[in-house]
């Protein structure tokens, strides 16, 4: 029995959302099993497709079940009309309400059942502030819609890419804010959800994580700061009492070698570079971004909107098939369904 297709939700017009929705579709649609459904609106995606140079037949479906009977000769959008003109490599408030729809329609369909994951094209969260948006991005707002559907709901944002799963334990703060935010139930929240997932998800029945150090060399036992001593070493001692396979903190200039990667399935680093400068190293142009802890699968592509690049057909597709083929992996495994 095959999966429910994906619904993927179109984030900024003006950015490459549009384009690379369009090479993925290419690329794909001779894989039933990666099949997938655009929210988006049609006469928008033909517009935009003739001024990349890049060839597609859209089909405007009803439901997001329609797309798996036509995927394979044209690309599915569940047309939702703009009601404000984009511009092609900007981006405009105007249209915020329209990108926040579309987010809530495909948290919507995977909820209802509707939808197996969803996929999530890049915003300009300038742009949605600019409208009113009070959450940092898509994570957060997931996680804020699923509650609001009666759902728990514990966000942990996964990068994947190379063979590597980083987790940031702290994410979009200043540096020199970190230490402060750094705390050992934050690292044992975060450790449990990972673990969870990967067992649900990832089809891993014994989980191994690892766990960085904060300081240079993990500190040198409290000569270059008292982080590990003080923070990461009890959350590792109190995780390993719960069961679960943890291990570090693992100095970080050492933690991401291949040798060293082949000893853990996913890695808890303690800030936001430290998690994605490995992932992006080994695969710049593939890496994924996954929202862990939601009932449901959420995946994007591991970059911005690249405005200069929308529009002019040169923007790299890799991330945005990555995060369909992941996502369609995770459902595999969430359902129990072989692909």
């Amino acid at each position: 029995m095959p999966i429910k297709p994906i619904v993927m939700s179109p984030g900024e017009p003006g950015g490459v959302g549009p384009d690379i929705a369009v090479n993925a579709w290419h690329a794909l649609r001779g894989d039933s099993a990666n099949c997938f459904c655009l929210i988006s609106d049609a006469d928008f995606m033909a517009q935009r497709a003739a001024e990349a140079g890049l060839a597609v037949p859209l089909r405007r479906v009803a439901t997001a079940g329609e797309a798996t009977r036509i995927f394979k000769e044209a690309l599915p959008v569940l047309h939702r009309p703009l009601l404000a003109s984009p511009v092609t490599g900007a981006f405009k408030p105007e249209t915020s309400g329209w990108v926040i729809s579309a987010i809530d329609e495909a948290a919507g369909l995977c909820l209802s059942g509707e939808a197996s994951a969803m996929v999530t094209c890049p915003i300009q969260k300038e742009a949605l502030y600019a409208a009113g948006f009070s959450h940092q991005g898509h994570t957060d707002y997931l996680a804020h819609l699923a509650r609001g559907h009666g759902h728990a709901a514990n966000d942990v944002m996964m990068l994947v890419g190379g063979g590597l799963r980083a987790i940031p334990v702290t994410v979009h703060i200043a540096l020199k804010d970190v230490p402060a935010a750094l705390t050992g139930d934050k690292i044992e929240r975060q450790a449990r959800v990972v673990h969870a997932a990967l067992q649900r998800q990832f089809g891993i029945g014994s989980p191994r994580i690892a766990v960085t150090g904060l300081n240079p060399h993990a500190g040198e036992n409290g000569s270059m700061g008292r982080e590990e001593i003080d923070i990461i070493i009890p959350a590792i001692q109190r995780l390993r009492a719960e069961g679960l396979s943890v291990r570090g903190p693992l100095p970080a200039d050492t933690a991401f070698f291949a040798q060293e990667r082949a000893t853990y399935d996913a890695i808890l680093c303690m800030y936001h570079d430290q998690a994605l400068i490995p992932v992006k190293t080994l695969d710049f142009h593939g890496g994924v971004n996954v929202t862990l802890g939601l009932p449901f699968i959420r995946t994007s592509p591991d970059h911005g909107t690249a405005l200069a690049l929308a529009g002019t057909g040169k923007a790299h597709a890799e991330s945005l098939i990555a995060a369909l083929r992941l996502a369609k992996d995770m459902a595999c495994h969430n359902t129990g369904i072989v692909a």
